[in-house]
């Protein structure tokens, strides 16, 4: 048996991480400013992280969700402290399309409506509903095209309003800074325009928080930069630092009945360990208001070099989720950067360079990356 080709890959085979740095199987090193897609949260191997899901793993891994799990209400008075969210619930998966999965339905099953507003070049997962909900006709099969989504253009409120105005509108999915679109900002005015309409019309506003959240825009949540206070929030990625968990979290407008949602492997407890060792060390090593405060450093280095680069469009992006917009493919930076310069990042489009870095990364790790990316332009 082979594995299924889906992915185009590097060739590199990597085995060790610290930090932002990792190594391949011939012992070469990388900076990473990819951060495995944005989940790497605190750093790869983080002491602490194994210190505790090792603890873990020692007493019990797993259990079914049948009983009690005190780590799980644990996770959730942490996390709703840390997030300015402690009035919420919490639902415990395992992914981000599974998150959105949820969050479309709890809407869905609470309005008892059908049609979901989502923004062009949006992305939202892979799985039925969620990929209904992302922009990209090549990833939708005939099965998850059910004419229930309308895809409008961020930013432009008098869109969404004209279609929130019909009253048949389930939910508004939205993410605060587009990743997979090319690191697209929602502006403030767009946001709370936003979400006075659903509320008035009656549509649960979802913040997809699953890449843009969790710290790496320099808030805990990026839509907290908008001043919007969404119905209901779907993260993933940094959540665990690579343990697979994604999480669902609710207003408290929303009560729950048994049978509507549920999982088998959803909150359990190494997850949860690994999950709550993440907030302890975004609490002790000050890891969000580092993401704003690295980040701004290194979108001025970039916005610098853009002076001087005649292959550089645009910067754009907040805390530790910045895109570089190039007037070439992307392939040609990002392939040089990887095999002569040892430097991750991740692409969007055809000619966008994303940053997704670890919220550890040092002014020293972004002059460093900098030095590599001058080279490869």
């Amino acid at each position: 048996m082979k594995l299924f080709d889906v992915y185009p890959l590097f060739d590199v085979n990597i085995v060790k991480g610290k930090g932002c740095k990792v190594w391949d199987d011939k012992g070469q090193e990388y900076l990473d400013l990819y951060g495995g897609h944005a989940v790497i949260s605190i750093g790869h191997s983080h002491p602490h992280y194994i210190e505790k899901v090792t603890e873990q793993l020692q007493k019990i891994g797993f259990y079914s969700n049948s009983v009690i799990n005190k780590l799980q209400v644990e996770l959730a008075e942490r996390l709703g402290k840390i997030s300015g969210y402690d009035d919420y619930q919490l639902f415990l998966i395992n992914s981000g399309a599974e998150a959105n999965e949820n969050a479309l339905k709890l809407a869905s099953f609470t309005n008892d409506r059908k049609r979901v507003l989502s923004c062009e070049k949006a992305f939202h997962g892979r799985t039925s509903l969620a990929v209904e909900v992302t922009n990209n006709p090549k990833i939708i099969a005939p099965i998850n095209d059910n004419g229930h989504v309308t895809y409008l253009p961020m930013n432009d409120l008098p869109a969404w309003e004209a279609e929130l105005q019909k009253g048949d509108v389930c939910a508004v999915i939205l993410e605060c800074i587009q990743g997979v679109g090319g690191i697209k900002l929602a502006t403030k005015e767009f946001a709370q325009g936003l979400a006075a309409a659903c509320k008035k019309y009656g549509a649960v506003l979802i913040c997809d928080e699953i890449q843009c959240g969790y710290g790496r825009s320099g808030k805990f949540f990026a839509h907290q930069w908008l001043d919007i206070r969404p119905d209901i929030i779907t993260v993933a990625k940094g959540i665990a630092n690579g343990f697979p968990m994604g999480a669902v979290l609710i207003s408290p407008a929303f009560k729950p009945v048994y049978g509507q949602l549920g999982t088998t492997f959803g909150g359990n407890h190494l997850a949860c360990a690994a999950a709550l060792s993440v907030l302890d060390v975004f609490e002790e090593e000050h890891l969000v208001e580092n993401a704003h405060e690295v980040g701004e450093y290194l979108i001025a280095k970039l916005k610098e070099l853009q002076k001087t680069s005649a292959h550089i469009i645009e910067v754009r992006g907040r805390g530790l989720m910045i895109g570089i917009d190039l007037d070439i493919p992307h392939k040609d930076v990002r392939q040089p950067l990887i095999y002569q310069e040892h430097c991750f990042t991740g692409c969007a489009g055809t000619n966008i360079l994303r940053l997704l870095p670890p919220l550890c990364l040092t002014k020293a790790d972004a002059d460093d990356f900098i030095e590599r990316l001058k080279k490869c332009l």
